[in-house]
């Protein structure tokens, strides 16, 4: 475990930091976003409009090529990209950046539709659709066929990035989630959980795309209403607060916020990049990997998808990310602490620092803060050391073990790890040792807490809709994502390669599920940034194609079929 924190630890350090401060992914990610939305004049704003109609099945015709309709396309993009970014993403954007960090997640979304147009649009027109009318699309086909054979290296990392990324933020990072909620509400095993959900994800996977938008056509829109229905709740019972909430998100997002437990406060690059990695990570906008969903679109027309695709981060930031971050700032747990029992194992991920002014500083531990020896436990009580969790001190904590306050003594090795012993020697195993005291929530537990401090005038169950959305989130992205790495896999190897994968990827969920949340968000973040970069550098390089073809299809009329979703029902 130490060696895999490791090597992600380096690579997460050229993917995401930069010494001069602005991380060059962020640069990349905005720059080609902004270039995107002039060089298209503004086509996120102008074409709304026609986008939902295409969405609603007016323009669909069932004898275009491609696997689904427009919606179930949509739906495929959307059951990726929302999930977990949207509830413990967000959470964990505003744990480390602040309310500031909503603001910036919003930027990347706006900027980001035109991205997802662009992307889109160029997946749909370099398909390929095989003689059995399967369809293969994404970044490695238009890399390769519009900017030519000699970029095929840069079409070959990508592919080897999103698999990478299939198995960390489209996979594993759902898994952990789901897990982390499930022991936090019920007290269930992990492995457990794991178990189930890599289950799940297999029964649906074998299927394909077709059997992908079929669940997701359905799923996404149920889930979807479901959270929206308790977020508007929660900010409708704090109506009062949300002025303040827009005010603090505004103000923060350009200065440093207030600090917590030990936590000092955030600068304006670290909200930023905050703001803008969780921005990414929600609506996967330049990213790369929705446009292998939309490709398998039914359409002889690849801007009348792009027009679809866009829609996406309006749906998946402007309106889901948003209800979350709103929850959080207007309740005001993201800065509180909550009083909760937790045991002193691996996956725990406590810090035991010096008891000399520890000052925490964007959340980075020194590692001469660090306390390295041993210390005596009486009552329950250390006074010589500092616990530190989810970045913030353990404020009044006490160590028990069978209900009843430790005694004896715990050492502090090199690695950070503690051995426990009681007062006759004998080694006490981690899991049985547990801490309480109040701490500072993250990730899903924190939107939790927000939804039942929220709902409390009406009930004392609101975190259990984070626990069922998180379930249904996790659930529905895992399974596109599944297809986005087959899509790549075939890609770089063949098809037998497609379902072997499948079954490493049902694994890999299952481990996802009891590995340590800074492992498996690190992980997810690393492959996020790494199959990035050859996207943006092929957008930038093919917006020419995407604006001729845009120019093409809008000076058209373009008759409608009266096949809408909502004629089919009468």
């Amino acid at each position: 475990m130490e060696v895999t924190k490791t090597v992600i630890d380096f690579v997460y350090k050229y993917v995401w930091d930069c010494p001069s401060g602005l991380p060059y992914i962020i640069v990349l990610l905005l720059g080609t976003g902004i270039f995107l939305t002039i060089r298209m004049r503004f086509i996120q704003l102008r074409r709304v409009r026609h986008g939902l109609a295409v969405v609603a099945g007016y323009y669909d015709n069932p004898d275009d090529s491609g696997e689904i309709n427009h919606f179930q396309a949509l739906s495929a993009a959307l059951s990726a990209t929302i999930g977990i970014g949207n509830i413990a993403g967000v959470a964990t954007a505003i744990h480390y950046g602040g309310p500031g960090a909503l603001f910036w997640m919003w930027v990347t979304a706006i900027f980001g539709t035109t991205s997802k147009f662009v992307e889109c649009t160029l997946s749909t027109h370099f398909r390929n659709v095989h003689p059995d009318g399967a369809v293969s699309g994404g970044p490695m086909y238009y890399i390769e066929k519009g900017m030519g054979s000699r970029w095929k290296f840069l079409a070959v990392i990508f592919a080897i990035c999103a698999v990478i990324s299939s198995f960390g933020s489209g996979n594993s990072v759902q898994a952990f989630t789901v897990a982390d909620s499930f022991r936090s509400d019920f007290g269930i095993p992990t492995w457990i959980t794991g178990i189930v959900m890599a289950t799940l994800v297999g029964l649906v996977i074998i299927g394909g795309i077709k059997r992908i938008g079929m669940v997701a056509s359905r799923l996404v829109p149920f889930m979807s209403i479901i959270y929206f229905l308790g977020a508007v709740t929660v900010l409708l019972i704090n109506a009062r607060f949300l002025p303040e909430a827009f005010t603090t998100i505004l103000s923060d997002a350009f200065t440093a916020k207030a600090g917590v437990g030990g936590f000092v406060g955030s600068t304006f690059t670290f909200t930023l990049i905050w703001g803008v990695k969780r921005g990414l990570f929600s609506n996967e906008a330049g990213q790369g990997s929705a446009p292998i969903a939309h490709a398998a679109a039914r359409t002889n027309e690849p801007v009348r998808e792009g027009v679809v695709a866009m829609l996406g981060p309006y749906i998946d930031t402007l309106i889901i990310c948003t209800l979350t971050g709103l929850v959080i700032i207007t309740v005001g747990v993201w800065q509180e602490k909550k009083l909760e029992g937790i045991k002193f194992d691996s996956k725990s991920e406590i810090t035991v620092m010096k008891n000399d002014g520890l000052v925490l500083v964007n959340g980075e531990i020194e590692e001469k803060d660090k306390f390295q020896g041993s210390f005596a436990v009486s009552n329950g009580i250390a006074d010589d050391v500092v616990l530190v969790k989810n970045n913030a001190t353990v404020d009044h904590f006490q160590l028990s073990i069978d209900g009843s306050p430790f005694h004896g003594a715990a050492a502090v090795d090199e690695e950070g790890s503690v051995t426990f012993t009681d007062l006759s020697g004998e080694e006490v195993e981690g899991a049985k040792i547990v801490l309480t005291g109040e701490i500072l929530q993250n990730g899903s537990p924190l939107t939790a807490w927000a939804f039942k401090r929220g709902l409390a005038p009406i009930g004392n169950w609101g975190n259990y809709i984070v626990t069922f959305a998180v379930f249904l989130f996790a659930i529905s992205t895992a399974i596109s994502w599944s297809y986005y790495g087959d899509r790549s896999i075939e890609y770089l190897i063949g098809e037998s390669a497609i379902l072997p994968y499948r079954f490493a990827f049902c694994i890999v969920h299952f481990l996802g599920a009891i590995f340590s949340l800074e492992i498996v968000w690190g992980f997810g973040d690393t492959a996020l940034g790494l199959m990035t970069i050859p996207n943006l550098i092929a957008l930038f390089a093919l917006s020419g194609v995407a604006s001729k073809l845009a120019k093409d299809y809008f000076s058209r009329s373009h008759p409608r079929y009266k096949t809408s979703i909502f004629e089919r029902k009468k």
